[in-house]
């Protein structure tokens, strides 16, 4: 009986790591269903691109509340973890505070959790109260009903249920509230349990230690479910995100050659094609479903925050359009779920279902409503693309079902037929100057 507490910790560290595990390959499944795409240029760059983004929160502070309350929480949720370790040892060992016996140092490093546990607790509910009793307008935008607005106040009050059980433990602790080093914030928090048998004390200590170690896994399980998977992902995502000019567009290799040919004048526009390049040619033009779409289009899906930043940036959302890039990244990524599960369903192997990502959740009056102008892109705090996404659904549309809008198949028409935007022929091609 003596090695049953610490059987059962690690019964129950084995069990969520292990969920977690899983969680990670479905995950990194998910994304892998996306196409190929090299991204494995100028590895310096993306190296301080993920140094300055991801890590050093460069973007969040472009709004000052924001981005400095949640550099108290990222940083402070992050550092208070490293105490998880000493909670590992003693649950698999049995020892109490086995890191206390390097003296004043142990003291000083609880000392500053504390202090950043008060600040995270302070911070979120200052989140809290911006959610849910100033109600922002990006938090109360269409798509954020239901699940995505519950999930914004469950990640809120799960930290603090940490943060307050982190200092509940401290200063229910009686050996270490003796040694008077460390207790900075829990020694104002412990004449609240005064008066209580030792006893007692030593089971409120135990249970906020047990109900902290078990959070703390709960927690890393529910982000895959989560918004709060960007606290992973964000890395990985600033890494591989686009180095070109926002303004640049990619360009198929298949129609750049055919215009290329168009252009040369001593090409034969009735040659045979070469052996091969058939293969070259892409099955299809687009997007119309998560499949289509790359890898680290996919990645930005499941690392987007919810923030909101892109669509209260977007001009077209802002005059009244449908258009949200928040909702564009959400719907990907609940499409990518849905192919995710019906793979699961069918040992392996995606069936179809009839439905995709292209009507079934993003509708072409949201995709034409797109100005383009990158403001999304320029928003994001952690380098996710929507524009992208946005420009392979429309690429999609136009050269697969050619199912612009009137006015750009006019236009279209126009640049093929007279080699300009306007109707006039190719001889009056400059007249638009004179009007």
């Amino acid at each position: 009986m003596q090695f049953l507490p610490n059987i059962i910790f690690a019964v129950i560290l084995i069990l969520g790591v292990g969920y977690f595990v899983k969680n990670v390959k479905k995950l990194t499944r998910n994304i892998k269903l996306g196409q190929d795409v090299d991204v494995s240029d100028n590895k310096s760059q993306r190296f301080k691109n993920m140094a300055r983004v991801a890590l050093g929160q460069s973007k969040m502070v472009r709004r000052p509340v924001s981005g400095f309350l949640h550099i108290i929480v990222y940083v402070g949720f992050i550092i208070i973890n490293i105490e998880v370790l000493e909670i590992i040892i003693d649950g698999l060992l049995g020892t109490h505070r086995i890191f206390s016996s390097i003296g004043a140092p142990y003291g000083f490093l609880i000392g500053f959790f504390e202090i950043l546990a008060a600040l995270v607790f302070v911070s979120v509910t200052v989140f809290w109260i911006r959610r849910n009793i100033i109600k922002l307008a990006r938090f109360w935008k269409s798509e954020m009903k239901g699940w995505p607005k519950s999930d914004g106040n469950i990640i809120l009050y799960f930290e603090m249920v940490l943060m307050t059980l982190f200092l509940v433990m401290n200063a229910t602790d009686v050996h270490f509230q003796a040694m008077n080093t460390g207790n900075v914030i829990s020694q104002y928090i412990a004449p609240l349990f005064s008066g209580l048998p030792e006893t007692t004390l030593h089971v409120i200590e135990r249970g906020a230690w047990w109900l902290h170690i078990i959070g703390i896994l709960i927690f890393l399980n529910y982000l895959y479910f989560s918004k709060h998977l960007h606290i992973l992902l964000a890395f990985p995502n600033t890494y591989y995100g686009k180095l070109k000019p926002k303004g640049e567009f990619n360009n198929l290799e298949a129609v750049t050659k055919e215009v290329k040919m168009m252009m040369d004048p001593n090409a034969d526009p009735f040659a045979a094609a070469p052996e091969g390049a058939e293969d070259e040619v892409p099955a299809k033009f687009g997007a119309s479903d998560v499949q289509d779409l790359n890898w680290v289009q996919l990645l930005g899906a499941y690392t987007c925050t919810e923030c909101g930043r892109c669509t209260s940036s977007c001009p077209a959302n802002l005059t009244g359009k449908k258009l949200s890039p928040r909702k564009i990244m959400m719907d990907t990524r609940d499409r990518l779920e849905e192919v995710g599960k019906n793979i699961d369903a069918n040992k392996g192997e995606f069936k179809d279902d009839g439905k995709q990502l292209l009507g079934d959740y993003i509708t072409a009056e949201e995709l034409w409503a797109c100005t383009t102008c990158n403001a999304c892109v320029e928003e994001c705090p952690v380098s996710i693309d929507p524009l992208s996404i946005i420009l392979e659904m429309r690429r999609y549309l136009v050269m697969e079902q050619s199912a612009a809008p009137t006015e750009l198949n006019n236009m279209m028409s126009n640049i093929e037929n007279n080699g300009a935007p306007w109707p006039y022929n190719q001889m009056d091609r400059l007249n638009w100057k004179n009007e």
